[in-house]
């Protein structure tokens, strides 16, 4: 195989690039990464619990053979349920530039929502059996999720809920991921960087503790402040900061970790945020590799991992996919950047199924939580063209 010709010129706009068959567009504040042509490979990872590291070893390989300017790219699920395509760009842009983008929903673009699954109060009592799970120590934190059906009369477009989920939240890493299956695609915009590795270096961004925006600035500092002096949220938000710093400390020469949660905020929530950096180790892996090593994090499964993992498994009545799992891109020197999938939505055609969940540990309060992931939800029922999150 030839390598892999990599374009830095400024692009008016990265998701000018997405299309189903190139199918790739992964962004922040107008910097990110697309796929500009049809696929120079397509590395297929079948299912199975190790799904993610078994993708570091396969993307490596295909890397090499690939040759030194080589990059894959591609989104990886949550506990290896589906098949994962990963694809070795043959053309890639890694900038891009854009205005905020206001792009209104089609002319009689009609919406219609499904009951979201668990319902409300399926998913509380969902929660309550979590809150005894705690309580009797077999878990110290586990992340439940729901889900939610949109349906429109016309075809959804990826970049037009991309380009609207981006101007709404221009700090988040906003992702358009072409699926297997015709018009199937993962978009989102996370708030959370898993892994990034750059030469030596190496950053993460753990995001645990969340609460909503307020309608109006008094009160939306007000939850923010409260949010960060609230001890449930910080000892929920110490559980993930402690886990990511543990699992990069083997990689690392010298880690740095922030001494206190810091606020950061998306159109909808208020999060708690701490920032880690690293000296990279000389025989340390890929960001591939780093990201595999990391995920799940407690912040969308919990821990301890191996029960959190049972758990969710016993309590969620749905498959999770591609929600919680990891979008990014690795290049061939090991660089690269994967954040978590989150506030997202596959699309089918007509359909987009949206994912959201909260982590729930001792404090939490069910009916409290259940309002937390409609909160998350706000999103991409925003960018679908629907104002209230549904009760």
């Amino acid at each position: 195989m030839t390598g892999t010709s990599l374009d830095t010129a400024i692009a008016s706009d990265l998701l000018d690039w997405y299309s189903p068959r190139t199918g790739f567009v992964l962004e922040r504040g107008g910097q990110g990464l697309a796929g500009t042509s049809p696929p120079h490979a397509v590395v297929s990872v079948s299912p199975g619990p190790d799904q993610v590291h078994r993708a570091g070893s396969l993307i490596q390989e295909a890397l090499v053979a690939a040759g030194r300017t080589s990059v894959a790219m591609g989104a990886l699920p949550f506990d290896g349920a589906p098949v994962a395509f990963l694809q070795i760009a043959a053309h890639a842009t890694r900038a891009g530039a854009h205005a905020l983008d206001v792009t209104p929903m089609p002319d009689g673009y009609r919406l219609r929502r499904s009951a979201p699954e668990p319902d409300e109060d399926a998913y509380e009592d969902a929660i309550s059996e979590a809150l005894r799970a705690i309580e009797g120590e077999r878990v110290d934190k586990v992340v439940l999720a729901r889900t939610l059906v949109v349906e429109a009369q016309t075809l959804l477009d990826p970049r037009v809920l991309a380009r609207r989920l981006r101007a709404a939240d221009p700090d988040c890493y906003v992702f358009a991921i072409g699926l297997p299956g015709s018009a199937h695609a993962l978009v989102g915009a996370s708030p959370e960087l898993l892994v990034r590795r750059s030469g030596d270096t190496v950053s993460s961004d753990p995001l645990a503790g969340t609460a909503p925006r307020g309608r109006d600035p008094v009160h939306d500092r007000e939850l923010a402040a409260n949010l960060l002096r609230t001890a449930k949220e910080r000892n929920e938000h110490r559980l993930v900061t402690e886990t990511v710093a543990d699992g990069l400390t083997p990689f690392c020469t010298t880690l740095e970790v922030d001494d206190e949660p810091s606020l950061t905020s998306t159109a909808t929530v208020w999060h708690l945020h701490t920032a880690i950096r690293g000296r990279l180790r000389r025989d340390a892996p890929d960001a591939l590799t780093i990201a595999a090593a990391l995920h799940p994090t407690p912040a969308v499964c919990g821990t301890p991992r191996g029960a959190a993992l049972e758990l969710i498994r016993e309590l969620e009545p749905f498959d999770r996919r591609f929600y919680a799992g990891m979008v990014g891109w690795v290049d061939a020197q090991g660089d690269g950047e994967w954040v978590i999938t989150l506030r997202c939505a596959e699309i089918s055609g007509r359909t987009a199924r949206l994912y959201a969940g909260s982590g729930i540990v001792a404090g939490s309060e069910p009916v409290a939580e259940d309002r937390e992931v409609d909160a998350k939800f706000g999103a991409m029922l925003q960018a679908l063209g629907v104002n209230q999150p549904p009760r």
